[in-house]
């Protein structure tokens, strides 16, 4: 990544993510300007190269602030400054409420105050989910998952009264512990370091895995995988 900086290099005119041909002062330059050419051969038109400061959040847990760009003291270079947090991604659920620039815009319905409840066609509250519900969720989804491939024995059982094996009813009812638990873990979280822990192996001094995430943490399916379908 490289800038283009103005005759006097105290701007930014353009970021230049891939080398690409050049129009500088009327002249056309080559995109092998960006890999033929030494840093000084292109300082002197007034290309310089970019450096990162910083690394990217995890998007999943935060919302990071755009990146910026500023030219380095020496005006050999242009920072870009990556990884700062503008917050938190909320953890509850949040009832939606109608802002004073929608209500500009006249996208609200008419009589609308700032902070009234945002409803949908139904008069429905709109609720955007939190991390926790959507964590909840997948454990839900995954629960699910692991036991969909016993409904066959379910049916039968219904229809022809086969007895279930015990193995399987043992590991349904611990695929059921194993998702109130994690669901109970979730909404203990107080705070983003806690919930994000419940994401996250522990590993041992070789780096083999100690302790599976919670919310990863299911009982193992060896003595029933013959019951699948």
């Amino acid at each position: 990544m490289w800038a283009k900086l103005n005759s006097d290099k105290d701007t930014i005119e353009k970021i230049i993510s891939n080398p690409q041909e050049m129009v500088i002062d009327d002249v056309r330059h080559p995109k092998a300007l960006f890999s033929a050419w030494t840093d000084a051969e292109r300082k002197a038109i007034g290309i310089v190269p970019v450096t990162t400061s910083g690394t990217s959040l995890n998007s999943a847990y935060y919302i990071e602030q755009d990146e910026t760009f500023a030219i380095a003291g020496n005006k050999n270079s242009v920072i870009r400054t990556i990884g700062v947090k503008s917050a938190d991604k909320n953890l509850a659920d949040v009832n939606e409420v109608w802002t004073q620039s929608e209500i500009d815009a006249g996208v609200a319905p008419d009589g609308t105050n700032p902070n009234d409840p945002k409803n949908d066609a139904d008069g429905n509250q709109i609720v955007t989910l939190g991390l926790k519900s959507n964590a909840k969720n997948k454990a839900t989804s995954d629960a699910n998952g692991l036991l969909q491939g016993f409904d066959w024995l379910i049916q039968r059982k219904v229809t022809a009264d086969t007895a279930i094996p015990s193995a399987v009813t043992t590991y349904m009812a611990s695929i059921r512990t194993d998702h109130s638990n994690i669901c109970t873990a979730i909404d203990g979280a107080s705070d983003m370091t806690a919930f994000i822990a419940l994401h996250n192996d522990t590993y041992n001094e070789d780096g083999s895995v100690n302790v599976v995430a919670r919310v990863n943490r299911w009982t193992a399916d060896t003595n029933v995988k013959q019951h699948r379908r």
